[in-house]
């Protein structure tokens, strides 16, 4: 039975990662929400109903039986370490190229770095428990596929000042670009429903990047996805608003 526990810790965990909620899971297998809720609180399904939850939800079950095996990953920093990574713009460079899975070589081929300084970056990232440095300049990643930034933290900080000055500072007209800045009025239902949708969006975007790790560098190239929705009225219009 501990087996078994785990294995539906697991799943959750990877439906968590893929943003698929409860409600979205119970329709596509054709059940109430609050019957797979008390499913999954239970712990207890049978084989079939697990196949037909890997099938809705897209895993296969060797993704399945790798989580549960692999280590507990970290989920986040703690705010000392970001202060760290954040301090040296280098090793911020390191922990993201790391993060995207680009090798040694090529962090030296592309970032002016000489093979001493990316090695004593990734050694302070094996420090902090980012990495793990392996032979051969190698690199084993310890962070979750869900791993975040601290919400509002430093590194959160540095890059949202970073997209208010230098992302939105673009005609996003290009071939690999596109803004949308849609304004509509919602019942609550629906914007709930819309936040949870973006949610999954981004975690389907962060998936594609799993997939495609493997591909050499020349065939990659980064693109930055920003997900945000909040309820907002241009300043302009607040200030042409009756007193209640």
């Amino acid at each position: 039975m501990p087996h078994a526990i785990t294995l539906i810790d697991t799943l959750k965990r990877l439906l968590k990662a893929r943003g698929l909620t409860y409600g979205e899971l119970a329709a596509r297998i054709d059940m109430s929400e609050a019957s797979v809720k008390r499913m999954f609180s239970q712990k207890n399904f049978t084989l079939q109903r697990l196949d037909e939850i890997l099938t809705a939800s897209g895993i296969e079950f060797e993704e399945l039986s790798a989580a549960q095996a692999a280590p507990a990953m970290l989920q986040h920093l703690t705010l000392a370490q970001e202060r760290e990574i954040i301090g040296d713009p280098r090793l911020l460079v390191v922990a993201v190229s790391a993060m995207n899975h680009i090798g040694f070589d090529d962090i030296v081929r592309y970032y002016d770095m000489t093979e001493l300084e990316v090695t004593k970056y990734l050694l302070r990232l094996d420090k902090i428990g980012f990495l793990e440095l392996l032979p051969n300049n190698r690199v084993k990643l310890l962070i979750a596929r869900t791993f975040s930034w601290i919400a509002n933290g430093p590194i959160q900080t540095y890059f949202r000042h970073e997209a208010a000055g230098d992302y939105l500072n673009s005609r996003f007209d290009g071939p690999d670009e596109v803004l949308r800045l849609v304004n509509v009025m919602l019942s609550k239902q629906s914007s709930v429903a819309l936040l949870e949708r973006l949610k999954q969006v981004a975690a389907e975007f962060a998936q594609q990047h799993q997939h495609e790790v493997r591909l050499p560098l020349e065939q990659r190239h980064a693109i930055s996805f920003i997900v945000a929705a909040r309820p907002w009225v241009p300043q302009a219009f607040k200030t042409l608003l009756r007193n209640p």
